[in-house]
């Protein structure tokens, strides 16, 4: 029996990987690279440029002693090709989620198991979580709720990525600087209701059983029980830093070294910690302890800074917007939140980044 065909979950054999970006990638290499020849058929659905560049070349790294590796990958443009998987590792911008939504109908059977590896709050945030914001559906993330009909939370595993990578080129990926991962049921716990209730394999060992394939390739792995609290600290950290090195072009060192910017940023925190708190997802550091952790790191370019940079678009929506529209919902005020979102949306607006507005919105 493999690891990954734990506790009595089908095994997990056919892998497939959504977002072919720096965390995407590293995905990809790990688990192609690590795991014993034959366990997995790993996948990667890709279009234009990374696509040509991994059905030609592959995907190439190099390890942190300077070595480099190259990995022939299965990469296509359609997920009908690549038929029904067993473990879908989605790792896009929140902007291209809701049509990657609707384009990996093709991957999704019977017990298909759907990993969210991305940034903020996500579409799913408020299914299980209960309080005041049970159910909550969130259009900022999910305009339309289109991305929660077509991937229901029954197929939803999240996941809270601390790896560090950059991808210079499509098939590319730079050293490769921590491996930990915190996963867990929406639900709460190691069961999912939603998945006994589907049908998809909701028996309390999918989440152990995706664990310990990964742990297999070599990520450190933390099965958590409550993984909204988890996505919800990591968000609290890089919901300034992330648009505020946008609208400066500085990387963090010197945002937490100018006094003034460095005191925003702590005002539009402590609002998001008012919100966590009535949510459940209280958080005991004050922000000048997490400033302190993010200073300590040095100076670096936040990945929306380099999505400006390269004319990409933004997640805006998932680190702060979401944010603010459940504050809007609890009758809570953001005035530090409120113009952070709106500045930023504007520049990004200005630069063709962030979706145009709508005359009848005001917000």
């Amino acid at each position: 029996m493999t690891a990954a065909a734990s506790n009595g979950f089908p095994p997990i054999t056919r892998v497939a990987i959504i977002g072919m970006g720096a965390i995407g990638s590293v995905f990809a290499a790990w688990l192609g690279s690590r795991l014993p020849a034959g366990q997995i058929r790993l996948s990667a659905l890709a279009r234009g440029q990374t696509l040509s560049a991994l059905q030609t070349e592959g995907l190439r790294w190099t390890d942190d002693g300077g070595t480099a590796h190259h990995l022939p990958l299965h990469a296509s443009d359609s997920a009908a090709a690549l038929g029904p998987q067993d473990l879908v590792i989605v790792a896009v911008k929140g902007p291209a989620m809701p049509q990657v939504a609707q384009q990996i109908q093709p991957l999704l059977g019977t017990h298909t198991v759907v990993l969210v590896a991305m940034n903020g709050v996500p579409w799913w945030f408020f299914d299980g979580l209960g309080g005041e914001c049970a159910g909550l559906p969130l259009r900022t993330v999910d305009p339309g709720g289109l991305t929660a009909q077509a991937l229901p939370t029954a197929r939803v595993l999240g996941c809270v990525v601390h790896v560090s990578a950059s991808s210079a080129a499509p098939g590319r990926l730079g050293r490769i600087k921590n491996n930990q991962l915190i996963i867990g049921e929406p639900a709460g716990g190691e069961t999912s209701p939603h998945a006994q209730a589907a049908g998809h394999g909701g028996d309390g060992t999918r989440v152990q059983a995706v664990a310990a394939l990964l742990s297999q390739a070599g990520f450190a792995v933390t099965v958590s029980g409550r993984i909204q609290h988890d996505i919800w600290f990591k968000l609290w950290g890089n919901m300034t830093m992330n648009p505020v090195s946008a609208l400066t072009g500085a990387p963090c060192d010197q945002i937490l070294d100018d006094p003034l910017v460095r005191a925003y940023c702590s005002a539009v925190m402590r609002e998001a910690q008012a919100i966590g708190q009535r949510i459940g997802c209280g958080i005991d550091q004050t922000p000048d302890d997490r400033h302190a952790i993010t200073r300590s790191l040095g100076s670096f370019k936040t990945s929306m800074l380099q999505d400006v940079e390269a004319g990409r678009p933004i997640e805006l929506d998932a680190l702060v917007g979401a944010v603010r529209e459940i504050g809007q919902h609890l009758g809570l005020a953001t005035p530090h939140m409120d113009a952070l979102l709106g500045l930023t949306r504007l520049m990004a607006r200005t630069r063709g980044l962030y979706p145009p507005a709508h005359p009848a919105s005001a917000t």
